[in-house]
């Protein structure tokens, strides 16, 4: 299993923080305008249970992946699991944690690639490289909205 983690502090309570993630377009905000994403369905907010089908394309080839929402505490943190994907398991947990009247915004991610650790030592580097940047971007995003308000 690889981990990777993003953590950034916001200047914002974690209660801005997680309003902003509740946005019923977070995720095409939250989507870097490089990786082609399509939100096909999100249903139940930031509660446990909530579902999110979305479709990845990998040059011309479209990619499901299916996700759901088993822990949440909020204003604090919440975790989504992956169904059905790329992965052969994908565990997320988004903290949000006070800091001295602002948040620390911390992404945790935990998976597994198909194929095993042949695999993942070939190429879990470039997963690693593909997240760090993903997640600069959307901290930036998540800075960008929650400290204009």
């Amino acid at each position: 299993m690889l981990h990777f983690k993003h953590s950034s502090v916001i200047n914002a309570s974690p209660e801005v923080v997680w309003k902003f993630h509740e946005r019923a377009d977070i995720l095409q905000l939250l989507n870097p305008p490089w990786q082609p994403v399509q939100v096909v369905r999100r249903e139940g907010g930031l509660n446990v249970g909530a579902i999110t089908e979305f479709r990845l394309f990998l040059g011309p080839l479209p990619l499901t992946w299916l996700a759901r929402h088993t822990e949440c505490e909020k204003y604090r943190l919440f975790t989504d699991e992956q169904i059905s994907g790329p992965f052969e398991s994908w565990i997320h947990r988004h903290e949000f944690e006070p800091e001295a009247g602002k948040t620390r915004l911390t992404d945790a991610i935990s998976f597994s690639m198909p194929g095993g650790g042949t695999v993942e030592f070939v190429s879990g580097w470039l997963v690693q490289v593909q997240l760090e940047a993903m997640f600069r971007y959307r901290h930036y995003v998540t800075k960008r909205e929650c400290e204009s308000q």
